[in-house]
């Protein structure tokens, strides 16, 4: 398999964000892809990172999105939390290959656990799920 694609990372929980990128590597180098990395500061700018990437003239396969949002005592984890599924989803009905890796926890130790590429990698799975919609696109773009 063969694809190119672009890990976008929000920078805000470094040390949580490192792990999921590090599994996404894995799943992509494992499934023969390319790729490019991208940082943005938060979850909130992936998808404008994604949109921007997508009509410009680099050409990607999938995106892979990785971030890290965890409940606060505020109402920014909500408008976060949903904001930023809500412009992935809409880029995914506009035919745009989108691993959606960004977590939504109760504290750090579930964020841990869950981008952690020994336990639960979940930045693995977002790079697995980019390639696999890919391949779905390849697939229906040659009927």
């Amino acid at each position: 398999m063969t694809g190119h694609f672009l890990i976008v990372e929000a920078r805000f929980y470094e040390e949580i964000v490192d792990a999921q990128v590090a599994g996404a590597v894995a799943a992509l180098e494992a499934g023969g892809a390319s790729f490019e990395r991208v940082s943005v500061p938060g979850a909130l700018e992936i998808p404008g990172a994604i949109a921007m990437a997508s009509t410009g003239h680099c050409h990607f396969d999938g995106y892979v999105a990785l971030g890290c949002v965890i409940r606060g005592e505020t109402s920014h984890y909500e408008i976060v939390s949903q904001n930023s599924a809500q412009g992935l989803m809409q880029l995914s009905i506009q035919g745009i290959c989108i691993g959606n890796g960004i977590l939504t926890v109760e504290n750090v130790q579930q964020a841990l656990e869950r981008s952690d590429p020994d336990n639960q990698d979940k930045g693995g799975d977002a790079a697995r799920v980019a390639i696999g919609l890919m391949l779905i696109r390849l697939k229906y773009d040659s009927i």
